[in-house]
Protein backbone atom coordinates (compact mmCIF):
# COMPACT_ATOMS: atom_id res chain seq x y z
CA UNK A 1 0.00 0.00 0.00
CA UNK A 2 1.31 3.33 -0.74
CA UNK A 3 2.43 5.66 2.30
CA UNK A 4 0.08 7.97 2.97
CA UNK A 5 0.82 11.31 4.79
CA UNK A 6 -1.61 11.14 7.76
CA UNK A 7 0.28 7.74 8.94
CA UNK A 8 3.41 9.07 8.90
CA UNK A 9 1.95 11.78 11.06
CA UNK A 10 0.62 9.21 13.64
CA UNK A 11 4.77 7.48 13.31
CA UNK A 12 6.19 11.12 13.79
CA UNK A 13 3.76 11.81 17.11
CA UNK A 14 5.17 8.20 18.91
CA UNK A 15 7.78 9.25 21.61
CA UNK A 16 10.40 7.21 19.69
CA UNK A 17 10.22 10.02 16.74
CA UNK A 18 9.16 12.81 18.80
CA UNK A 19 12.52 14.67 19.29
CA UNK A 20 14.63 13.81 15.75
CA UNK A 21 15.13 16.00 13.41
CA UNK A 22 12.92 16.22 10.31
CA UNK A 23 15.72 15.06 8.17
CA UNK A 24 16.72 11.91 9.93
CA UNK A 25 12.66 10.82 10.20
CA UNK A 26 12.45 10.90 6.14
CA UNK A 27 15.58 8.67 5.93
CA UNK A 28 14.51 6.27 8.68
CA UNK A 29 10.84 6.65 6.78
CA UNK A 30 12.24 6.53 2.92
CA UNK A 31 12.32 3.01 2.42
CA UNK A 32 9.07 1.88 4.45
CA UNK A 33 6.28 0.18 3.18
CA UNK A 34 2.65 0.09 4.53
CA UNK A 35 1.01 -3.35 4.28
CA UNK A 36 -2.50 -5.01 5.38
CA UNK A 37 -3.17 -8.32 6.65
CA UNK A 38 -5.98 -10.41 7.12
CA UNK A 39 -6.84 -12.00 11.10
CA UNK A 40 -4.60 -14.98 11.44
CA UNK A 41 -1.50 -13.55 9.65
CA UNK A 42 1.89 -14.54 11.34
CA UNK A 43 4.10 -11.79 10.97
CA UNK A 44 7.30 -13.18 12.15
CA UNK A 45 8.43 -16.71 14.24
CA UNK A 46 10.27 -16.13 17.38
CA UNK A 47 14.25 -17.21 15.83
CA UNK A 48 13.59 -15.57 12.60
CA UNK A 49 16.32 -12.88 11.37
CA UNK A 50 14.06 -9.34 12.09
CA UNK A 51 15.12 -6.90 9.15
CA UNK A 52 12.16 -4.53 10.43
CA UNK A 53 10.80 -1.97 13.04
CA UNK A 54 7.17 -2.94 13.01
CA UNK A 55 4.64 -0.09 13.78
CA UNK A 56 1.20 -1.12 14.06
CA UNK A 57 -1.38 1.34 12.99
CA UNK A 58 -4.75 0.09 12.50
CA UNK A 59 -5.50 -3.58 14.18
CA UNK A 60 -4.55 -5.76 17.07
CA UNK A 61 -1.16 -8.04 17.18
CA UNK A 62 -0.60 -10.81 19.55
CA UNK A 63 2.87 -11.66 20.70
CA UNK A 64 3.70 -15.36 21.47
CA UNK A 65 5.97 -17.30 23.12
CA UNK A 66 6.80 -20.97 22.45
CA UNK A 67 8.42 -24.01 23.94
CA UNK A 68 8.08 -27.66 24.03
CA UNK A 69 5.02 -27.59 22.27
CA UNK A 70 3.44 -25.05 24.64
CA UNK A 71 2.74 -21.55 23.85
CA UNK A 72 1.61 -18.01 26.01
CA UNK A 73 0.59 -14.63 24.97
CA UNK A 74 3.55 -12.35 26.01
CA UNK A 75 1.05 -9.22 25.17
CA UNK A 76 -1.51 -7.80 23.18
CA UNK A 77 -0.67 -4.50 21.18
CA UNK A 78 -3.38 -1.85 19.94
CA UNK A 79 -2.58 0.94 17.56
CA UNK A 80 -0.05 3.32 18.07
CA UNK A 81 2.64 0.83 18.86
CA UNK A 82 5.97 -0.16 17.75
CA UNK A 83 7.21 -4.04 18.49
CA UNK A 84 10.42 -5.53 17.87
CA UNK A 85 12.56 -2.77 18.96
CA UNK A 86 14.91 -4.42 20.96
CA UNK A 87 16.17 -6.94 18.39
CA UNK A 88 16.34 -3.88 15.37
CA UNK A 89 18.99 -2.47 17.72
CA UNK A 90 20.85 -5.59 18.32
CA UNK A 91 20.36 -6.71 15.09
CA UNK A 92 19.52 -9.89 16.38
CA UNK A 93 17.14 -13.02 16.28
CA UNK A 94 13.63 -12.22 17.36
CA UNK A 95 12.28 -13.57 21.20
CA UNK A 96 8.49 -13.78 19.81
CA UNK A 97 6.32 -14.32 17.38
CA UNK A 98 3.71 -11.99 16.15
CA UNK A 99 0.37 -12.65 14.17
CA UNK A 100 -2.70 -10.66 13.64
CA UNK A 101 -5.76 -10.87 15.60
CA UNK A 102 -7.95 -8.50 13.17
CA UNK A 103 -7.19 -7.09 9.71
CA UNK A 104 -4.44 -4.62 10.58
CA UNK A 105 -2.27 -1.90 9.12
CA UNK A 106 1.16 -2.06 9.36
CA UNK A 107 4.27 -0.02 8.75
CA UNK A 108 7.33 -1.77 8.31
CA UNK A 109 10.59 0.95 8.79
CA UNK A 110 14.23 -0.30 7.63
CA UNK A 111 15.88 -1.80 10.95
CA UNK A 112 19.55 -0.73 9.45
CA UNK A 113 18.22 2.67 8.56
CA UNK A 114 17.37 3.08 12.12
CA UNK A 115 20.15 2.37 13.43
CA UNK A 116 22.71 4.61 11.19
CA UNK A 117 20.14 7.15 12.31
CA UNK A 118 20.51 6.82 16.14
CA UNK A 119 24.36 7.04 15.63
CA UNK A 120 24.00 10.42 14.13
CA UNK A 121 20.92 11.65 15.95
CA UNK A 122 21.53 11.88 19.82
CA UNK A 123 17.77 12.97 20.14
CA UNK A 124 16.82 9.82 18.62
CA UNK A 125 18.98 7.97 20.06
CA UNK A 126 18.08 8.90 23.84
CA UNK A 127 14.30 8.59 22.66
CA UNK A 128 15.28 4.40 22.19
CA UNK A 129 16.87 4.06 25.28
CA UNK A 130 13.82 5.76 26.93
CA UNK A 131 11.56 3.24 25.23
CA UNK A 132 13.68 0.24 26.52
CA UNK A 133 14.09 1.39 29.32
CA UNK A 134 10.46 1.99 30.12
CA UNK A 135 9.56 -1.30 28.32
CA UNK A 136 12.18 -3.02 31.07
CA UNK A 137 10.43 -1.34 33.85
CA UNK A 138 7.39 -2.52 32.48
CA UNK A 139 8.55 -6.40 32.31
CA UNK A 140 9.85 -5.86 36.25
CA UNK A 141 6.44 -5.11 37.31
CA UNK A 142 5.38 -8.22 35.32
CA UNK A 143 7.61 -10.51 36.68
CA UNK A 144 6.78 -8.98 40.40
CA UNK A 145 3.25 -9.56 39.74
CA UNK A 146 3.80 -13.07 38.46
CA UNK A 147 6.20 -14.30 41.38
CA UNK A 148 4.95 -12.51 43.89
CA UNK A 149 1.04 -13.04 43.76
CA UNK A 150 -1.33 -16.41 43.43
CA UNK A 151 -3.70 -16.26 40.19
CA UNK A 152 -6.72 -15.14 42.45
CA UNK A 153 -4.87 -11.71 43.14
CA UNK A 154 -3.54 -11.50 39.72
CA UNK A 155 -6.69 -11.35 37.70
CA UNK A 156 -8.47 -9.22 40.84
CA UNK A 157 -5.43 -6.85 39.95
CA UNK A 158 -5.68 -6.75 36.39
CA UNK A 159 -9.47 -5.92 36.91
CA UNK A 160 -8.53 -2.82 38.99
CA UNK A 161 -6.58 -2.07 36.93
CA UNK A 162 -9.27 -1.88 34.08
CA UNK A 163 -11.75 -0.37 35.52
CA UNK A 164 -9.12 2.65 36.03
CA UNK A 165 -7.88 2.66 32.89
CA UNK A 166 -11.61 2.46 31.11
CA UNK A 167 -12.72 5.57 32.99
CA UNK A 168 -13.55 4.32 36.47
CA UNK A 169 -16.84 3.01 36.12
CA UNK A 170 -17.97 -0.10 37.84
CA UNK A 171 -19.08 -1.82 34.23
CA UNK A 172 -16.53 -2.14 31.67
CA UNK A 173 -15.66 -4.60 29.17
CA UNK A 174 -12.59 -6.71 29.28
CA UNK A 175 -10.53 -5.79 26.20
CA UNK A 176 -9.30 -9.40 25.40
CA UNK A 177 -11.57 -12.80 25.07
CA UNK A 178 -10.84 -15.12 28.09
CA UNK A 179 -8.44 -16.92 26.27
CA UNK A 180 -6.14 -14.36 26.10
CA UNK A 181 -6.67 -13.02 29.09
CA UNK A 182 -5.41 -16.10 30.59
CA UNK A 183 -2.42 -16.47 29.06
CA UNK A 184 -1.80 -13.09 29.76
CA UNK A 185 -1.96 -13.50 33.75
CA UNK A 186 -0.15 -16.62 33.30
CA UNK A 187 -3.23 -19.32 34.20
CA UNK A 188 -5.08 -21.51 31.94
CA UNK A 189 -8.63 -20.89 30.75
CA UNK A 190 -9.71 -23.22 33.59
CA UNK A 191 -7.84 -21.62 36.41
CA UNK A 192 -9.14 -17.96 35.02
CA UNK A 193 -12.86 -19.32 35.77
CA UNK A 194 -11.76 -20.78 39.05
CA UNK A 195 -10.42 -17.54 39.88
CA UNK A 196 -13.66 -15.50 38.30
CA UNK A 197 -15.64 -17.88 40.70
CA UNK A 198 -13.77 -17.02 43.65
CA UNK A 199 -13.69 -13.43 43.00
CA UNK A 200 -17.93 -13.64 43.19
CA UNK A 201 -17.15 -13.59 46.31
CA UNK A 202 -15.79 -9.91 46.59
CA UNK A 203 -18.61 -8.36 44.08
CA UNK A 204 -17.20 -9.34 41.12
CA UNK A 205 -19.90 -10.24 38.63
CA UNK A 206 -19.36 -11.11 34.55
CA UNK A 207 -21.60 -11.96 31.62
CA UNK A 208 -19.46 -12.80 28.90
CA UNK A 209 -17.18 -10.02 28.47
CA UNK A 210 -18.87 -7.75 30.69
CA UNK A 211 -17.08 -7.26 34.14
CA UNK A 212 -18.95 -5.22 37.22
CA UNK A 213 -16.95 -4.87 40.76
CA UNK A 214 -19.46 -3.96 43.01
CA UNK A 215 -17.38 -3.58 46.57
CA UNK A 216 -14.58 -1.72 44.93
CA UNK A 217 -13.23 -1.51 48.06
CA UNK A 218 -14.12 -5.38 49.03
CA UNK A 219 -11.95 -6.24 45.79
CA UNK A 220 -9.21 -4.10 47.00
CA UNK A 221 -8.51 -4.89 50.12
CA UNK A 222 -8.11 -8.74 48.63
CA UNK A 223 -5.66 -7.17 45.83
CA UNK A 224 -3.54 -5.09 47.52
CA UNK A 225 -2.51 -3.07 44.58
CA UNK A 226 1.08 -1.16 44.81
CA UNK A 227 2.41 1.52 42.64
CA UNK A 228 5.23 -0.66 42.75
CA UNK A 229 4.02 -3.42 40.55
CA UNK A 230 0.84 -2.24 39.62
CA UNK A 231 0.55 0.62 36.84
CA UNK A 232 -2.65 2.39 36.91
CA UNK A 233 -1.58 5.46 34.13
CA UNK A 234 -3.91 5.89 31.09
CA UNK A 235 -1.92 4.49 28.20
CA UNK A 236 -4.01 6.34 25.65
CA UNK A 237 -3.61 10.03 25.68
CA UNK A 238 -0.78 12.02 24.57
CA UNK A 239 2.20 11.03 22.57
CA UNK A 240 4.40 11.44 25.54
CA UNK A 241 5.08 10.89 29.18
CA UNK A 242 5.33 8.58 31.45
CA UNK A 243 2.13 6.99 31.02
CA UNK A 244 3.11 6.01 27.79
CA UNK A 245 6.74 4.92 28.89
CA UNK A 246 6.30 2.14 30.66
CA UNK A 247 4.17 -0.46 28.99
CA UNK A 248 5.28 -4.70 29.15
CA UNK A 249 2.78 -5.86 28.76
CA UNK A 250 0.33 -3.53 28.75
CA UNK A 251 -3.09 -4.92 29.88
CA UNK A 252 -4.51 -2.38 27.20
CA UNK A 253 -1.96 -3.40 24.70
CA UNK A 254 0.41 -0.92 23.80
CA UNK A 255 4.45 -1.39 22.85
CA UNK A 256 7.06 -3.49 23.40
CA UNK A 257 10.68 -3.90 23.65
CA UNK A 258 11.90 -7.26 22.81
Amino acid sequence: MPMRPADLERVRALPLFAECSDAVFRDVTAGAFLQRFPPGTTLLLEGDRVDFLYVLLDGIVELEGTWNDKETTLSVLRPVSTFILAAVVLDADGLMSARTLERSDILMLSGEALRRAMKSDPGLAFAVAEELSGCYRGLVRTLKNQKLRGGVERLANYLITQKIRLGGEPTFTLPHEKRVLASLLGMTPENLSRAFATLADYGVQTKGAEVTIGRPAVLERLAKPTPLIDNHQPVRGGPTGKAQRERWPAPAGRGEAA
